[in-house]
């Protein structure tokens, strides 16, 4: 169904299942509270952590908090959508992303934002959509010992490639994300030392590389079967990951909150059942590191000035 596969019948979904999609658009009132809820929890596991051994700040970030965070910044990649306040409060979308940030350590909201929106609307699109490795990481990361340590630094490709790919102005919102951010990293310090701080920037590094849950950044566009570039994937991880498993569904309607995109798969199953998906992210990540088909290079790349797709 989805417009990115290969079976492209978004049209046909329109036609005959928009009153009841249609139906699923807005805000979700819900939304706000479990963030928060989120948001406060980590800045109790804070005050927790504060004075256990190192190795026990590793480890709960990563088994804990790391989890959190990631979550959190899929929180976020849903708040892009305006789906925490609507669209007449776009602002208030964008401040409540910086209170999602906060556990996550380092300013990240604003520009996922700005950047985010590209890659829905150029999918694939060459120097536009940063989501798409570069020639040095394709060409780099190409053995199991390679991709491995790739999926280990996923976080600083994710943070370096926007830079260098497709470099935008500073936006006020980016600067106001950082002085939050700052301002609040200084206080945790100030109140609970230095082992708060590394749990929480130690967890998000963690759990956004070398994790199971990050097996949704390889699930969602990495073309394990030529011709379908974007999978769903509908299994137990979707309920700490806001849902972005339901990946077709998101990017056929990404208006739609994370928490109801369920409901747009069985309103238009006949759609989506036939579509190629995942079944673990844990095997996703085993089979990008050991198949020799499938690296950084697995993604289909277009040249949207001259129509041209690779």
């Amino acid at each position: 169904m989805s417009f990115l596969s290969s079976a492209s019948n978004r049209g046909d979904v329109n036609k005959a299942k928009y009153p009841e999609i249609k139906s699923l658009m807005g805000p979700d009132p819900q939304l706000k509270w479990v963030v928060s809820g989120m948001v406060l929890s980590q800045l109790l596991a804070c005050y927790l952590v504060r004075n256990l051994p190192w190795k026990w700040i590793l480890f709960w970030a990563y088994t804990l908090g790391g989890c959190i965070n990631h979550s959190l910044t899929l929180a976020i990649h849903d708040i892009s959508h305006n789906v925490a306040f609507g669209n007449k409060l776009a602002k208030w979308n964008r401040w409540f992303a910086m209170w999602a940030n906060l556990p996550i350590g380092v300013p990240y909201s604003a520009s996922f934002k700005k950047y985010h929106i590209d890659h829905h609307r150029y999918l694939g699109g060459d120097k536009l959509d940063v989501d798409i490795p570069t020639e040095f990481e394709g060409w780099f990361f190409c053995t199991p010992t390679r991709k491995l340590i790739w999926l280990f630094l996923q976080p600083l490709f994710y943070t370096l490639r926007p830079l260098l790919v497709n470099p935008k102005p500073v936006c006020l919102l980016e600067v106001q994300n950082v002085a939050v951010q700052l301002a609040v990293d200084i206080v945790i310090y100030y109140l609970w030392g230095i082992k708060p701080i590394v749990y929480l920037i130690a967890g998000s590094i963690l759990c956004m590389g070398l994790h199971p849950i990050s097996g949704h950044f390889i699930a969602e566009h990495y073309m394990f079967l030529k011709g379908h570039e974007t999978y769903s994937y509908y299994g137990p991880l979707n309920f700490i990951t806001f849902n972005v498993g339901y990946h077709m569904e998101h990017h056929d309607f990404p208006s739609i909150p994370g928490s109801k995109l369920p409901q747009v798969k069985q309103i238009a199953a006949e759609y989506y059942d036939c579509l190629p998906q995942h079944t673990s992210w844990i095997r996703v990540l085993w089979d990008f590191v050991f198949d020799d088909s499938i690296g950084p290079y697995a993604r289909v790349k277009r040249d949207y000035t001259l129509g041209r797709q690779e």
